[in-house]
């Protein structure tokens, strides 16, 4: 992790992993397209009806922190 100008970067505690350690650990990727990201979501949940609850969960919340 790059500090911004004139900061300092902030020190793990004892026994936890920065976020670089964790992304290395889990061996983690970006998503380059939405096949990756089709990917990923049929990992997480059992049935297309449960993504699409989530997504519709999200989405209402996130508009109600809106209004």
């Amino acid at each position: 992790m790059n500090a911004s100008a004139g900061s300092q970067p902030i020190a793990p505690r004892p026994g936890r992993l920065t976020v670089d350690e964790l992304i290395r650990a889990k061996d983690a990727r970006p998503i380059r397209s939405q096949d990756d990201l089709d990917a990923l979501a049929a990992d997480v949940f059992e049935s297309d009806e449960e993504l699409d609850q989530f997504l519709d969960f999200t989405y209402a919340e996130r508009q109600r922190d809106l209004a």
